[in-house]
């Protein structure tokens, strides 16, 4: 039994001591909600993961900066409709006044205020309706407003996903709240600082350290946004931060197992909001979790694992509902991993497509209907070593192709 339990219509506010807020300022032309605000009330202990793209968003480079600098963070403010990305210099200092801007605003230190945008790529900032959003989202900041704020940061997103967690340490309840957007332009690889948009940002009323909430939040992306891959394309802007602001008095100190039960707990919730991403990719009609162990190492697993997720070939047969076994081994094949075909089984759920390299004779009629079916799981045993890794993906639909040729916001 989970020690931890998911509060209904959780968010950011789902703990005590966050406001958040979401509001319409005119970057988007649909008139669509396009600011949010994520405000403790007081400075928070923080930590955060980034996009390893080498075209890193303004935004990012203000946030992996301040990661390092800063010892504490007090607000988030989080634009759609615009990515500030490839904005050159400009765009850093418009990164910088929206931070500004939030702590004049809110009256606390700028170091304190983290900044994350999505949308279209290479467009300067509007700072006046920047600006008008920022008033706004202040004046509307309420202890309920978390999952108004969740439907602020949506770009092609269909719903808005947000969650939170309970889960009792030591006696105490503490709770976890998070809210998440991205479903396509999704293969996060994020890393932590040193080192359509996948954009997170959760909170917490434990007592952590900095240091120990990214060890926390890096070794669980690596088991949950980083295993996510809706279209191979990996964003400008992935952010993933996380605030902690003391509330609940419980204390979180490295190798212990309060910690390590607040760790699953804060997985669970990652893996949930992962999962939602996955479900509501651009125009995707089916979950895929692509299994594979029996490999030389978890590395050549992960090679693997990615090279059947990230085919179109794949992904378009898993749309038509066609079992075409063939795309699955073509994709293995070619992953650059030195393996014996001879010894592969591949599965589509407990029915086995591949056996010993050749086709296992189920009738394609029963692997078509386990293809409809709104999720499955494709399992490739290599059996040839113990390294083992899994990945979440989805179909390609036409849907996908109308959402992306016609996106310009």
């Amino acid at each position: 039994m989970s020690e931890f339990k998911f509060i209904e219509n959780g968010s950011v506010t789902s703990v005590p001591g966050f406001k958040a807020c979401g509001v319409t300022c005119g970057l988007k032309k649909s008139g669509n909600p396009d600011m949010a605000l994520v405000f403790a009330e007081k400075p928070a202990n923080f930590a955060g993961v980034f996009t390893s793209c080498v075209f890193a968003a303004a935004p990012v480079r203000i946030c992996q900066k301040k990661v390092r600098s800063s010892e504490k963070a007090q607000a988030f403010i989080i634009n759609s409709g615009n990515a500030n990305a490839c904005t050159g210099a400009s765009g850093l200092a418009n990164a910088e006044k929206m931070c500004d801007m939030t702590a004049g605003k809110l009256n606390i230190d700028p170091e304190s205020v983290l900044v994350a945008s999505t949308g279209r790529i290479g467009v300067q900032m509007p700072m006046d309706i920047i600006e008008k959003g920022i008033n706004l989202a202040v004046a509307n900041l309420a202890s309920d407003g978390g999952n108004q704020a969740a439907q602020a940061i949506m770009t092609t997103d269909t719903v808005p996903k947000a969650c939170a967690v309970s889960v009792e340490i030591a006696g105490k309840t503490v709770t976890i709240g998070a809210i998440c957007k991205g479903v396509g332009m999704i293969d996060p690889q994020m890393t932590t600082a040193p080192h359509a948009t996948m954009i997170c940002c959760i909170t917490t009323d434990a007592v952590c350290s900095n240091a120990l909430l990214e060890k926390l939040v890096s070794e669980n992306a690596d088991n949950s946004f980083n295993r996510i891959t809706v279209d191979g394309d990996m964003s400008t802007n992935d952010t993933c931060v996380i605030f902690a602001n003391g509330n609940s008095g419980v204390v979180l100190e490295e190798n212990s197992a309060d910690t390590a039960k607040f760790q699953a707990a804060l997985l669970a919730l990652m893996q949930n909001l992962a999962h939602k991403q996955v479900m509501d990719g651009e125009g995707a009609t089916k979950f895929v979790a692509i299994e594979v162990d029996g490999a030389p190492d978890k590395e050549s697993a992960k090679r693997l694992a990615e090279a059947v997720a990230n085919s179109l070939l794949c992904k378009t047969a898993w749309f038509g509902c066609d079992p075409n076994w063939g795309r699955i081994i073509a994709a293995l094949g070619y992953a650059g991993v030195k393996f014996d075909p001879d010894k592969v089984d591949v599965f589509y759920d407990d029915k086995i497509v591949v056996a010993k390299g050749g086709d296992a004779g189920t009738p394609e009629a029963e692997l078509a209907e386990i293809l409809k079916n709104r999720e499955f799981t494709v399992k490739v045993h290599l059996n040839q070593g113990n390294g083992e890794y899994w990945v979440w993906t989805s179909d390609v639909s036409y849907e996908y192709v109308k959402i992306n040729a016609e996106y310009h916001t």
